[in-house]
């Protein structure tokens, strides 16, 4: 069996790590404290932290934080989505009576179709860890198409918007397996 050998390729015991495993110079890992919060960029009272963007796979994690009183438009999609609750209230208004509060966790498998909302009366921001392969397709209150929300338009929004929140922005890229500073 072939071996992989340089910096943080062996095991701990100094062993040889077999050539199937990746080796990796550095963690990808980036500190959200550090990611400034890009505001009302998703809608009004809708902002979000992007944490790994990845153009080619279309595939994006995002840190989002909702205000009280918050609804999106209805969108369907085209992939699978995971939503983790840290913090707030939120529901779809297709299933109010599951609301998401802190501590859960949300599959959506791509061919949802929903409208976020958070409660008017929610008494502190909503934020949650987003997770989305796929596109969002949204649509207008008369079904009519309203715009699309993917890695490559959060790239964009990120890009636009990144300097203007007066600090770097760093995520984690896509195929490249790095890290991108916008």
């Amino acid at each position: 069996m072939s071996t992989v050998t340089g910096p943080g390729t062996t095991t701990a015991s100094g062993t040889p790590l077999p050539l199937v495993a990746l080796p990796q110079g550095e963690l990808l890992c980036v500190d959200s404290t550090e990611i400034p919060l890009l505001e009302n960029v998703l809608g009004a009272g809708v902002h979000f932290k992007p944490l790994r963007l990845d153009l080619e796979r279309n595939e994006w994690v995002l840190l989002v934080t909702a205000t009280p009183g918050v609804e999106l438009p209805l969108h369907y999609h085209t992939g699978p989505a995971e939503v983790f609750t840290l913090q707030g209230r939120w529901f779809y208004r297709e299933h109010p009576d599951q609301p998401q509060t802190a501590g859960c966790y949300l599959y959506e498998p791509g061919g949802s179709v929903h409208r976020f909302h958070t409660p008017v009366d929610n008494t502190e921001d909503t934020i949650a860890l987003v997770r989305v392969a796929g596109a969002n397709i949204n649509f207008d209150d008369d079904g009519s198409f309203h715009s699309i929300l993917d890695a490559m338009s959060i790239r964009y929004l990120t890009d636009l918007l990144g300097p203007a929140a007066g600090r770097e922005v760093r995520f984690i890229g896509g195929a490249e397996t790095g890290f991108t500073i916008a």
